[in-house]
């Protein structure tokens, strides 16, 4: 089933390489949306897809890439929307 998920990641997860470590394994999973770099020091991710490979997504982001510190991991899935058509990092 499509679904939507909204993830926000806490700790030492910017300059880290993270937005990009979510993008491959988005790509690789078929998952469109984006992650991007909030001010407070944490990354929002919003992505699409199938709702099993969106908690394959969450078990990444949850490890992170090697440089990463993943402290807190809040997440919530809603409606699919069909609004994007790759994954984007900003």
């Amino acid at each position: 089933m499509l679904k939507r998920v909204y993830i926000r990641i806490y700790g030492v997860v910017q300059g880290v390489g993270f937005r990009k470590f979510v993008q491959i394994h988005a790509i690789r999973l078929g998952i469109k949306g984006y992650a991007r770099n909030l001010p407070d020091g944490s990354v929002e991710v919003v992505a699409e897809g199938h709702e099993e490979a969106l908690s394959k997504l969450l078990e990444y982001v949850r490890r992170g890439p090697p440089a990463a510190e993943v402290e807190k991991v809040d997440y919530s899935f809603s409606e699919y929307k069909g609004e994007f058509k790759e994954f984007e990092t900003y």
